[in-house]
């Protein structure tokens, strides 16, 4: 097993490789098992139509595509949990693409056959609904038609003229008396759907002027519609209507609204022997339809298991002449070059891939395997395991750090957790955010085998980030004494007690008023001592303590960076950045606010109350004057005005130095070489001038100078900011501390004071459930954010450059089910 190292990226090697024709894809192949070869492109200029294996690529997407087309006739049918393993041979690509077209094609007809009796069936269906509910609506409607028809001429032999136009059915809006001259009384039955019903009578009531009779039977359940295939609501209607001309208008309504019209017989008999041949027809249809049901199920048990195998060989197969078509062919065309980036500590494994893929594919000749010089820069590769993965993400979130510059990630797996617990710092909640990290911990395998949501799946993946987070948590909460707000004295007694003898330094009357007093010079063991909590100068004191506490960690912080600044420097043998950044960098940051933290230390330490603000601030401002009753140690006039003078020799020293010696020795070279020119001939000074007017960059003094002049005023300024950007731990601590305070005390013990247990209920369910949203989930995302900032600009800032490439081999392990096939 590899060593880990990730303080700095694997040590890379550009490589080539000259395959020949006939082993290229085993070659491949095998690379790609391994999973330790990053391939170049040396087609750049040529389109993907226009390479070598453009046709072996329309062939993968072809195949590709039928097995989606399966896979979709499978989710259709429904039927995938009754599949069985199957055991199939291995067969190769050929044999795949002929099995896979003879599948298509059956399964196509199959589909045609059973959309058309399927459209058939529906449409005896409905025409035997038709038929059993229009056979009771056509006597009676037909009744009342012609009854209307012989009532037609009475209207002229003293009958009303109200009375005629009740009935929906007249000849014409003037009748004709002669009954030879009457048009003959015509009808349509079909069905309709149920919610164009109304619309439908209201047209045909308007496009025959009121001359018809609508008789309408909903059917109880919904049908299956020819023309769509979908289940629709609808009712059976029986249309009388009088003369051709309404015939038409009829029709061309019915075919507007989708309506299916069906022929429906007058002579009962006629509708009897109908009926009785539908159904038969109809049992027919359905034994026909369950007889290609089956064949298509026996089709899909064929093919078992085996199709998700075939989908994994096609993305393969499909894979490896990607990475061929980046590949340069030789003159010849026996041979192919090929070129990439791998570990130096892999290079044994690719040489027995390479002779592995020889012995597989019988080939004569053996691949050539050889290590280029160049001056091009390899991309950084960290080889990680599932725990160091997530903080490696973290980092690399931020950007990919240059080649073998000082990586952060090894840093980060204990700073990043411990600041978020210095802002979340209570062991009750971080006992709930560890309870929620352990289940994602110990579930894990069976959490990876399934798709989750992605609030799910990043939870995931920062699991043990979480598990560290919580972990911590509980270790400042200890610190802090807060469990949901509320102190223990687990540690021992407090060394304060009540001026009141009766009392308990809990139940102490005026702990929140005079407070308490102190009669043990033994502090509390660990943490803060309970006594604080509730007393009136809680407030005061825990603010003072987190705010310092936060400035010293953010120096101890920021001094690590600038160290890691100097071991890149070291690396790169760049004496410039060890001289003239690393050294008047750490001065700088430490002759103010190093000295700063040493301030604090030392009046916690001697239990004095100087004030640190009117220190700093006069050490700028009156150097030279006396301190008086902030003066903490002898001479410290002296001292500041030293800090301050190597802090103001700081900011030249980053600012002149390093531009100036780069210009002298870039004169110098440039020097050395024009008379390397004079001894060479002509010929080969030309070959030279172009190969440093190649390889050397352009030297520009101002352009140094002025990103030296930037660089410079950023890091004094960032002095400053940087470190007032620390107090956030303060300010998220406090803030979670008080968010706790008021849930407890004006909710769940505001509640409790109740006898009733319905109000006590409700408060700790309200409780509970603010808890959970508020303080394990919205500012647990805060605290996040701001060890991400403080990690990204405060931390990193200071040394990493963050504007690498990342190393993606050509791997299998890489291709996922949602790669297109």
């Amino acid at each position: 097993m590899v060593a880990m190292d990730l303080f700095r990226s694997e040590e890379m090697s550009l490589v080539q490789l000259i395959i020949p024709a006939e082993s290229a894809h085993d070659t491949i192949t095998c690379l790609a098992e391994l999973g330790l070869l990053q391939f170049k492109d040396l087609n750049p200029e040529k389109s993907p139509f226009q390479r070598t294996y453009a046709n072996q690529l329309k062939r993968c997407g072809e195949m590709g595509r039928k097995i989606r087309y399966i896979q979709d006739q499978i989710a259709k049918s429904g039927k995938t949990s009754s599949y069985r393993p199957l055991t199939d041979k291995d067969i190769n690509l050929n044999e795949l693409e002929t099995k896979l077209t003879e599948l298509e094609a059956e399964l196509l007809e199959i589909n045609a056959n059973t959309d058309r009796l399927q459209r058939t069936h529906s449409e005896l269906t409905e025409l035997q609904l038709v038929l059993h509910k229009a056979g009771v609506l056509f006597g009676s409607a037909r009744d009342a038609a012609s009854t209307v028809q012989h009532q037609g001429a009475d209207t002229e032999n003293g009958s009303s003229i109200e009375e005629a136009v009740d009935y929906p059915l007249l000849q014409e809006q003037e009748m004709q008396t002669d009954p030879s001259k009457q048009a003959r009384l015509g009808f349509v039955t079909g069905l309709i759907s149920k919610a164009k019903a109304a619309s439908f009578e209201r047209i045909i009531f308007r496009a025959t002027r009121g001359n018809m009779f609508l008789k309408q039977a909903p059917i109880e359940d919904a049908v299956l519609d020819p023309a769509t295939g979908e289940k629709v609501e609808k009712t059976v209607f029986v249309l009388f209507f009088s003369g051709e001309r309404a015939r038409t208008k009829v029709v061309k309504i019915c075919e507007a609204f989708g309506a299916n019209r069906y022929h429906f017989p007058d002579d009962p008999n006629r509708q009897r022997q109908m009926k009785s041949e539908v159904d038969m027809r109809l049992v027919e249809l359905q034994s026909t339809l369950d007889a290609g049901i089956h064949h298509r199920d026996n089709v899909f048990n064929s093919i078992g298991y085996n199709l998700e195998k075939w989908a994994v060989m096609v993305r393969r197969e499909k894979a490896v002449y990607v990475t061929l078509n980046m590949l340069s062919i030789d003159v010849t065309r026996k041979c192919l070059v090929a070129e990439g980036w791998c570990p130096v500590s892999a290079k044994p494994k690719i040489h027995d891939a390479l002779q592995r893929a020889a012995h597989v594919s019988n080939s004569q000749v053996n691949t050539i395997f050889q290590v280029l010089h160049t001056k091009e820069t390899p991309p950084s590769y960290f080889e990680t395991n599932k725990f160091t993965s997530a903080f490696q993400e973290i980092v690399e979130a931020y950007g990919v750090g240059r080649y073998q510059e000082a990586n952060p990630g090894c840093f980060t797996i204990i700073t990043f957790p411990f600041l978020f617990a210095v802002m979340f710092g209570d062991w009750g909640h971080g006992i709930c955010l560890l309870l929620g990290a352990l289940y994602l911990v110990l579930n894990e395998k069976k959490l990876g085998s399934k798709k989750l949501g992605d609030t799910m799946e990043m939870a995931y993946g920062g699991r043990y980030v979480i598990l560290l987070m919580a972990m911590f948590s509980i270790y400042t909460g200890f610190i802090y004494n807060e469990f949901f707000s509320v102190s223990f004295g687990f540690f021992g007694g407090s060394a304060y007690q009540c001026p009141d003898p009766q009392y308990s330094v809990k139940n102490c009357p005026t702990a929140t008023t005079s407070g308490v007093e102190k009669w043990s010079y033994e502090p509390y063991a660990f943490g803060i001592d309970p006594i604080w909590h509730g007393s009136r100068s809680e407030l005061p004191f825990t603010n003072s303590l987190k705010m310092k506490m936060s400035i010293l960690l953010g120096i101890c912080q920021m001094n690590l960076g600038i160290l890691l600044s100097y071991f890149n420097a070291r690396y790169f043998r760049s004496a410039l950045d060890v001289w003239y950044q690393f050294i008047p960098q750490l001065l700088f940051l430490n002759a103010l606010f190093g000295y700063l933290s040493f301030l604090i230390i030392l009046k916690w330490c001697q239990g004095s109350k100087p004030d640190l603000y009117h220190i700093m601030i006069y050490m700028f401002l009156s150097p030279t004057e006396d301190l008086g009753e902030n003066q903490l140690f002898i001479g410290q006039t002296y001292v500041q005005i030293v800090l301050l003078l190597v802090a103001l020799v700081a900011v030249p020293w980053m600012l002149f130095p390093k531009p100036l010696i780069m210009r002298k020795q870039h004169i110098q070279k440039m020097h050395g070489r024009t008379y390397g020119f004079l001894r060479e001939s002509d010929t080969e000074s030309t070959d030279l001038e172009v190969d440093v007017e190649h390889d050397e960059e352009e030297f520009e003094f101002s352009e140094v100078f002025v990103h030296q002049m930037i660089h410079t005023i950023e890091f004094v300024l960032n002095s400053v900011s940087n470190t007032a950007s620390y107090l956030r731990l303060w300010a998220l601590s406090l803030a979670h501390a008080q968010l706790s305070a008021v849930f407890y005390d004006r909710v769940l013990m505001f509640a409790w004071e109740y006898t009733n247990p319905i109000i006590r209920l409700i408060g700790l369910i309200v409780f509970a459930n603010a808890t959970v949203v508020v303080l394990l989930c919205m500012e647990t995302l805060s605290a996040f954010l701001h060890a991400l900032r403080l990690h990204w600009v405060e931390f990193q800032g200071k040394f990493y450059q963050g504007d690498g490439y990342k190393f993606h081999p050509f791997s299998f392990k890489t291709l996922f089910e949602e790669d297109d096939l």
